[in-house]
């Protein structure tokens, strides 16, 4: 299956970015991010399409690589052409139909404004019937700890996020609500927890820090 989701290990960046930081929104060097971009174009052997995330709820149909839209989600038909999505504590997901794929980026905003529902719904509209999705590595259940009025507005829409009986600390796994609106696909969850591994990044952790991907291609 063509896909990746990839960790902070074996590029060029330094600290605190080290070292396959994909995020040019960081601060990290340019030129080093453009290496570790580089990089991983030539692991997968085509072109990979960025965004400019924002935590909202566009969804962007690409053909052809264009400079990096501002947009949540990003859909494909094209066999030349793979699609990313950065992440340091949020879901990295991933999307597959016979005829598109798609990278969704699922933050709690995301999962608040239904981006993932909204990028299946674009992706039926040209076609696109069996679809499969694909989780990817996130701040887990027992570690995302939010302030109580957070919480509550994730577990009124998302009662399935509620992890906090299990941590004993208001938290939220937000993979659990994310699942409620994967159900008509066939799910595969690869998710496992960035805070905990040090071989990810993650802003909860470390704050200043570099990003993470995940990327899907046909």
């Amino acid at each position: 299956m063509p896909f990746i989701f990839t960790n902070r290990e074996g590029g060029y960046s330094a600290p605190p970015f080290d070292s396959a930081n994909l995020g040019d929104h960081v601060g990290d060097d340019p030129e080093l991010v453009r290496r570790n971009r580089a990089q991983l174009e030539t692991q997968i052997g085509i072109p990979i399409q960025f965004m400019n995330q924002v935590h909202g709820d566009t969804v962007v149909l690409v053909e052809e690589h264009v400079s990096a839209p501002t947009c949540d989600a990003l859909i494909t038909t094209s066999k030349q052409l793979a699609l990313a999505v950065m992440v340091a504590d949020c879901i990295p997901l991933l999307l597959k139909s016979e005829i598109a794929i798609a990278a969704v980026h699922v933050g709690r905003r995301g999962l608040m404004n239904q981006i993932a529902r909204k990028t299946i719904t674009a992706m039926r509209e040209i076609g696109a019937e069996m679809i499969h999705s694909y989780i990817g590595p996130n701040i887990c259940g027992n570690c995302y700890e939010v302030s109580p009025e957070i919480f509550n507005e994730v577990i009124t829409k998302y009662p399935n996020a509620d992890s906090s009986k299990r941590s004993g600390k208001l938290t939220l796994d937000l993979v659990a609500g994310l699942k409620e609106d994967l159900k008509d696909t066939v799910m595969l969850d690869l998710s496992s927890c960035v805070l905990e591994d040090s071989h990810t990044f993650s802003y909860r952790r470390d704050g200043i820090t570099g990003r993470q991907g995940g990327v899907i291609w046909r």
